[in-house]
């Protein structure tokens, strides 16, 4: 196999992880849904809605994209249109560091989640 198949093979890798990894997300007061879903011309989107009990929907997400120069990551958690968390986006040319930057901001996003939820959680009751 050649580097770049291997590289391809890594990124295939990494984006199913991250995917199953936003798609086990859950919260026992609050409906929970895996998507994820092309970005043209060459990305992602992938994460976790949760509707709350008062009907407000937050959302955890991951975007990747590539183009000739690299690829371009970026996450964040929001409920409705309030951004409770933004992870700024990076641009890396290389796959193993773009790889690198992907599961960083995986963990970024789901460490804080349930707390978020909880708190949002909280401000209904």
């Amino acid at each position: 196999m050649d580097s770049d198949s291997r590289a391809a093979a890594g990124l295939l890798a990494t984006l199913t992880r991250v995917a199953h990894l936003l798609a086990d997300l859950h919260h026992p007061f609050a409906r929970s849904a895996a998507f994820s879903y092309f970005v043209p011309p060459a990305g992602t989107r992938m994460g976790t809605v949760f509707t709350l009990p008062d009907g407000r929907e937050v959302q955890i997400a991951l975007t990747v994209t590539a183009d000739a120069h690299g690829f371009a990551i970026d996450g964040a958690i929001t409920a409705e249109d309030e951004v409770l968390l933004a992870l700024p986006r990076k641009h890396t040319p290389d796959v193993d560091d773009g790889l690198a930057v992907l599961d960083d901001y995986a963990d970024q996003l789901t460490r804080p989640a349930v707390r978020m939820l909880d708190g949002l959680l909280d401000d209904i009751v």
